[in-house]
């Protein structure tokens, strides 16, 4: 499987936004690289095309995935009734390892993907290891009993406190288990990336 191997830290000051708990854009708030500090005197015009470019990538960086995959859901969302980058967001928030990442089981969305892919949880009771998988309304977490004595999960109190939990999902602390709720709507389809700039991008 492909996977983007930029350190987090370049990528997050690259893009100007922060990926998962990084916060070095605010420390250096300017691309990597020897000419990385003139962009902080003088940040050049972007021309349409590369502001869309750049909410694309964006968006790819935040949920980790490459470009092949991202246009699939793009294609998905386009042939949907609704608005095209709402469904879209609403497509990335509702895979696995963000849910896992919204519920506070992992620091990171990176963290979450590693920890689905260790197969740390249940979903309706069965195991699944895909990231991606789309998890619907209903559909509740667990993790194995068999993961629940690593340094991980154990440290799942002090991780649940680090991020907001969004309505569209719930959770029961004593047990460690989460739920889908509702879909992603409104101010939960807020994001640091513009999705009507990625809609106009792919349909140029």
């Amino acid at each position: 499987m492909a996977k983007n191997r930029t350190p987090i830290v370049k990528l997050s000051r690259r893009l100007g936004i922060a990926i998962g708990k990084e916060h070095y854009v605010r420390r250096r708030p300017y691309p990597p690289g020897i000419h990385g500090p003139k962009y902080a005197r003088r940040r050049p015009r972007l021309s349409a095309y590369a502001e869309q470019l750049l909410e694309k990538q964006k968006a790819k960086a935040i949920y980790g995935i490459m470009e092949k995959q991202f246009r699939n859901y793009f294609d998905k969302a386009s042939r949907h009734p609704d608005n095209t980058s709402e469904v879209l967001v609403r497509q990335l928030e509702l895979r696995l390892d963000n849910v896992v990442y919204r519920l506070g089981f992992a620091k990171t969305r990176r963290q979450s993907r590693q920890m689905v892919g260790h197969r740390f949880f249940l979903v309706n009771d069965k195991p699944v290891d895909i990231p991606s998988y789309k998890m619907t309304i209903g559909d509740v977490i667990s993790f194995r009993e068999s993961k629940k004595s690593t340094g991980l999960v154990k440290q799942i109190a002090e991780t649940m406190k680090l991020n907001p939990m969004p309505k569209w999902v719930s959770r029961d602390e004593k047990v460690l288990t989460g739920k889908v709720t509702s879909i992603p709507e409104g101010d939960d389809l807020d994001q640091p990336f513009d999705p009507t700039f990625i809609v106009e991008f792919y349909s140029r």
